[in-house]
């Protein structure tokens, strides 16, 4: 990433009829590909992409653990934001959260912690270009 390139930490979009039940609130689980997108999307404007990493950096991420807490109900037409914000940076880890927020209403707090692996598989260090790039990210508005 130049300096003059800003990393992309935010994702928009607007609930449809199938993201929700048939009264119009938003499934549970709906969320989730909106983390994952936000991550891909954030990770890829630094020149990381995690399908690479291990030929760039010398490691891989797994995926250990997820979670939503939703804090009020969304309904469809909604329009939503989906913010990367770093909940938690360990040696060897690391867990990114994301703020699903409605205009300035903060709607939900998801959470995916990830594990640095080294080829063997084995625990790895978080090399220092992945570490750089977590430490742009803001912390949580839920902390």
């Amino acid at each position: 990433m130049t300096t003059a390139t800003t990393a992309v930490t935010q994702q928009r979009f607007q609930l449809a009829y199938g993201d929700c039940d048939a009264v119009g609130i938003s499934y549970f689980a709906i969320n989730y590909p909106w983390m994952e997108r936000t991550y891909s999307v954030w990770l890829h404007s630094f020149g990381l992409d995690s399908h690479t990493m291990l030929d760039t950096l010398g490691v891989y991420t797994v995926g250990l653990k997820s979670e939503c807490q939703y804090l009020t109900s969304c309904e469809v037409f909604d329009e939503l934001t989906c913010t990367v914000v770093l909940d938690h940076l360990g040696t060897t880890s690391y867990a990114l959260g994301f703020d699903f927020e409605r205009g300035d209403e903060l709607v939900a707090h998801g959470k995916i912690t990830f594990a640095v692996r080294g080829a063997d598989g084995k625990k790895a260090q978080i090399p220092e270009r992945l570490l750089a790039a977590l430490r742009t990210l803001e912390p949580p508005k839920s902390a």
